[in-house]
């Protein structure tokens, strides 16, 4: 094929274990997924319908890697998620069947900048501005459901410069990852390499330049984010 411009790099996540990679299709993200996060963003936290925002592929940023702090913002914050990663993919799918499309678990830093997203939340606007930014998709190595089975409890933590921000357990989630991959298939056929960052606990705060942010999940052990000075 003669391209115009040369095609971008395939964005990729690592594996756990294995010097194989992961290429990255789309990245789905589930908002306000925790009773307690939904009251600390001033929303009823009752099940209405998931809703979604998505962030590019090659948003994704690897643990150890440091991370700029944005432009645009002077509110940058941290939200710590499990990661479902598809690996069959599929659409209309039940509930029952959801666990067998995903391949493994990673743990997530959904890095936001909060000042733009609620500006545009108040607007009625997308989100992008606040969530789909460059390098703003942390994603550890992924481990085999095969290896650590399907994680619906555990706990969740993050640590900023050793403080503890976040700390609660999967089983809080309001929607669980089969429903939430019910829902996802029913609206748009999912296939190998999504990405579903799956919510955040209560506690999200801002991070400066300078700050280390830690993310833990049992069972999937820890992902570390440096801030760097701005772009």
């Amino acid at each position: 094929m003669n391209y115009l411009f040369d095609p971008a790099p395939q964005p990729t996540v690592a594996v756990e274990g294995s010097d194989k990679r992961i290429p990255v299709r789309r990245i789905f993200c589930v908002g306000r997924n925790y009773a307690a996060h939904a009251r600390e963003m001033g929303k009823d936290p009752d099940r209405d319908p998931p809703f979604f925002f998505t962030k590019p592929a090659d948003a994704v940023v690897e643990t150890g890697e440091i991370v700029a702090y944005p432009p645009e913002t002077e509110n940058f914050h941290y939200e710590a998620e499990l990661v479902a990663v598809i690996g069959k993919g599929g659409r209309n799918i039940s509930e029952e069947n959801s666990l067998s499309h995903v391949w493994g678990y990673a743990v997530g830093n959904d890095l936001t900048r909060r000042d733009l997203q609620l500006k545009a939340r108040e607007q009625g606007r997308p989100w992008d501005w606040g969530k789909a930014f460059d390098r703003s998709a942390v994603i550890g190595p992924v481990h085999a459901a095969a290896n650590v089975g399907h994680l619906d409890k555990g706990a969740i933590r993050l640590t900023v410069n050793g403080e503890t921000k976040q700390d609660a357990d999967l089983a809080d989630l309001i929607w669980s990852v089969p429903e939430i991959i019910s829902i996802l298939s029913h609206s748009m056929e999912l296939q190998p390499g999504d990405l579903i960052m799956t919510g955040t606990p209560a506690g999200v705060g801002p991070l400066i330049s300078g700050d280390t942010c830690v993310v833990t999940i049992e069972g999937l052990g820890a992902i570390e984010t440096k801030i760097g000075p701005p772009a």
